[in-house]
């Protein structure tokens, strides 16, 4: 009787041990003696305890920095560039049997992608088409893992670090441009107020009426501050008048 429990309880926990449980956003890779077998989908599974192993793969869309590199541009600037990189997984096969620790190999990918790109082009070019540069990353690195399996979403190319004296160059010819779309713009109010002041002078000149009803306005403006006294070093008569033929 005993030995019957111990052998009972003994298969119990043989049967036990063998059950697998894969969530839904992951996919299993079955070995049995080391050789794949086949890719177990979600839900409860059981595999022969010793016999058979599995590989957990993630088919969720992965984030993974790009770490800050190094690159002279071809304006010859150093500085400092690091990015991020999505995928997923898109054969859990091939992203475990064709390449040791995919994630890995794509981080690499990035940075040798990252510093090739940026290090042919200006660094104007880096600063202003940034996603034109983490698009052509994106396409060197995906031509190397399509072999792998492996889905590149997409690249982004997050910081650029220049030097010191590149920083206050750039800060200095940003302040140069502001002063200089400042004089235009108040040249051009300038311009703009001399042309209405010509048309009002003309409009006067036109209508000697119009003299008396600006000099009225002009008196009314000062009599309002009540601490002034007007003198007239002319009569009004003096004042043109409109002609009627």
């Amino acid at each position: 009787m005993n030995v019957s429990m111990i052998a009972l309880v003994l298969a119990l926990i043989f049967l036990l041990s063998g059950i697998r449980i894969i969530y839904e956003y992951k996919r299993a890779i079955k070995f049995r003696f080391g050789k794949y077998v086949s890719t177990l989908s979600p839900g409860i599974k059981w595999i022969i305890p010793i016999v058979e192993t599995i590989q957990i793969v993630d088919i969720r869309v992965i984030t993974s920095n790009i770490e800050s590199q190094e690159v002279m541009t071809e304006d010859n600037v150093p500085c400092s560039i690091d990015g991020v990189v999505f995928f997923r997984v898109d054969n859990p096969e091939k992203a475990i049997l064709e390449v040791e620790e995919f994630d890995y190999a794509i981080t690499q990918l990035a940075q040798a992608a990252l510093r090739d790109v940026c290090g042919k082009v200006e660094l104007d070019t880096i600063l202003s088409k940034r996603e034109e540069m983490g698009k052509n990353i994106k396409d060197i690195v995906e031509q190397e893992t399509k072999e792998w399996g492996i889905e590149i979403m997409d690249v982004k190319i997050k910081d650029i670090q220049l030097p010191e004296n590149m920083r206050r160059m750039m800060a200095n010819q940003a302040e140069a441009e502001r002063s200089r779309r400042a004089r235009i713009i108040l040249a051009l109010a300038e311009e703009q107020a001399a042309s209405k002041l010509l048309e009002a002078g003309k409009l006067i000149d036109q209508s000697p009426s119009a003299i008396k009803l600006r000099l009225y306005q002009t008196l009314a403006n000062i009599a309002s501050e009540k601490n002034s006294t007007i003198l007239f070093p002319f009569p009004e008569e003096v004042l043109p008048r409109n002609n009627k033929q």
